[in-house]
């Protein structure tokens, strides 16, 4: 239901007024959880997921391969294994690497071995990493999908014990909120900002809206006290467009039953504006 919450906020019309050409590229399809099985207790729904995260990673490489700039907004963030490899993929077939700003309250790196849950949307950074389960890390073909020096990890706050030493030990930039308290988003951003074009054609935003404070962004599924703030969230997306380098943006854990008002879904479409160019002046 994220989708038509975003579609339902005006996201084309209000892009069409910053002087873009939208296409609406229409619905990935994924199966509703209550019409199949679990499977493995350690990594539930992984071949739906993987079969989804399939389809989206030929939609968004496919968008590229047009000269056009993918978007995408929907669910948990498991689908960032699927957008994450066709932005890779497109790149990698010109010789050439991409960086990834993912913005969270969680890491997302667990793996089926360590995970408490079994749930793949804690899982997707470290597929993206190479680090998991093969029907993820392995979409495409190829793996790893980006480069652990490349990878910054924004606004966590909220990590399972072992996930901590899965981040410590992965050799990505990351940036607590008490480091984003302490010094400052702008401040933060410029330095990862060196680590995300060092090198690449480019970066990949990865925006779980988790990462927002649930007083902004209440329709998330798992929603954690202390996140970033309204004008924070929207000068770090105008930071990004600032950059020039983004070829991508991603807007993830867009929940209408656990929303207000569609509050979450206009937040949704708010960011990805100045994320594309929107400014006060």
């Amino acid at each position: 239901m994220g989708p038509s919450a975003v579609r339902g906020a005006g996201f084309a019309q209000l892009c069409r007024r910053l002087g873009y050409e939208v296409r609406d590229g229409g619905d990935v399809h994924v199966p509703t959880p209550e019409s199949r099985e679990i499977g493995a207790k350690h990594a539930k729904y992984l071949s739906e997921i993987a079969a989804s995260c399939d389809l989206l990673r030929v939609a968004v490489r496919d968008a590229l391969a047009a000269g056009e700039m993918p978007v995408v907004a929907g669910g948990d963030h498991s689908i960032a294994v699927g957008t994450v490899a066709g932005v890779a993929e497109h790149y990698r077939a010109n010789r050439e690497s991409i960086g990834l700003l993912w913005i969270d309250a969680h890491a997302d790196m667990n793996t089926p071995e360590t995970s408490p849950s079994g749930n793949v949307h804690g899982m997707p950074l470290s597929a993206c990493l190479g680090l998991g389960a093969p029907e993820l890390t392995e979409l495409g073909g190829f793996g790893p999908k980006v480069r652990r020096d490349h990878v910054v990890l924004l606004g966590i706050r909220d990590l399972d014990r072992r996930e901590k030493e899965i981040v410590h030990a992965s050799g990505v930039h990351a940036y607590t909120m008490r480091a984003i308290d302490e010094r400052g988003l702008a401040e933060v951003m410029t330095e990862a900002l060196g680590f995300l074009t060092d090198g690449t054609a480019g970066f990949h935003v990865s925006l779980d809206l988790d990462g927002l404070d649930p007083s902004v962004a209440p329709g998330v599924g798992t929603p954690v006290r202390g996140g970033l703030s309204f004008r924070e969230a929207h000068l770090l997306m105008e930071i990004v467009a600032d950059s020039r380098a983004a070829v991508s943006l991603e807007v993830t854990e867009i929940n209408p039953m656990l929303d207000v008002r569609n509050q979450t879904a206009e937040v949704a479409v708010d960011l990805l504006l100045s994320g594309l160019g929107k400014s006060i002046l």
